[in-house]
């Protein structure tokens, strides 16, 4: 095992993660500091509310890319012969961490980022993509019924690893999947403490995915 490759690689991750998307979309494109409006979050839920859907779109797809890009650096540890195939697992998700912290506490952006659920999603579709296919329905399900997004996020991480457990694709799953779900899920649940609060408060933002128009 090649550790100077390996710390490139962390290395990399993390500045993978840094890119604060929705800081430089909003400086590029509007000529604003997305951290000094709406909640003051620099991430893709904020984007939508402030800058429209077109550019939350592009800000989510684009921190999605970096967990998943980040994560998928294993793959070319193990071409190298650097790691095993058994290892890739491992580093996918040591990996895909680095790059949430990194998108957490971006370089880039004065270590002030987002919360980082994007990324996190995107790690979790280099590791497991049929798991995180689902926890996508069932996030976009949660949110476009109740209009918010970081109840969707919450309950989807924590359907990441339940869902592990019970099995759901009819074969047994790998327990340090398991346990990434729980901490993926204690993440999200970390970072999003104020939008719990606001929740049981009843004063949470709302975001509307989809409008029904009403018959006239």
């Amino acid at each position: 095992m090649n550790i100077f490759l390996i710390i490139i690689g962390t290395v990399v991750a993390y500045l993978l993660g840094s890119i604060p998307t929705a800081v430089w979309y909003g400086q590029g494109f509007f000529g604003l500091d997305i951290r000094q409006f709406g909640s003051g979050n620099a991430g893709a839920t904020n984007t939508f509310r402030v800058l429209g859907k077109r550019a939350g779109t592009i800000v989510m797809l684009v921190d999605v890319l970096k967990g998943y890009t980040a994560a998928s650096l294993s793959t070319l540890l193990w071409y190298g012969d650097v790691i095993t195939e058994k290892e890739m697992l491992t580093f996918k998700i040591v990996f895909g961490l680095v790059a949430v912290i990194g998108h957490l506490y971006p370089v880039f952006a004065n270590f002030k980022g987002g919360k980082g659920v994007a990324t996190l999603l995107g790690m979790m579709l280099a590791t497991h993509p049929e798991m995180a296919a689902v926890c996508i329905g069932i996030f976009l399900l949660v949110v476009i019924a109740s209009q918010y997004v970081s109840l969707g996020s919450i309950l989807a991480a924590l359907a990441f690893p339940v869902l592990l457990l019970l099995q759901i694709f009819g074969q047994k799953e790998n327990p340090l999947l398991i346990v990434l779900g729980f901490v993926i899920f204690l993440l999200v649940v970390v970072t999003h403490q104020k939008n719990i609060s606001r929740l049981l408060r009843g004063e949470e933002n709302r975001t509307v995915l989809i409008r029904f128009r009403k018959k006239s």
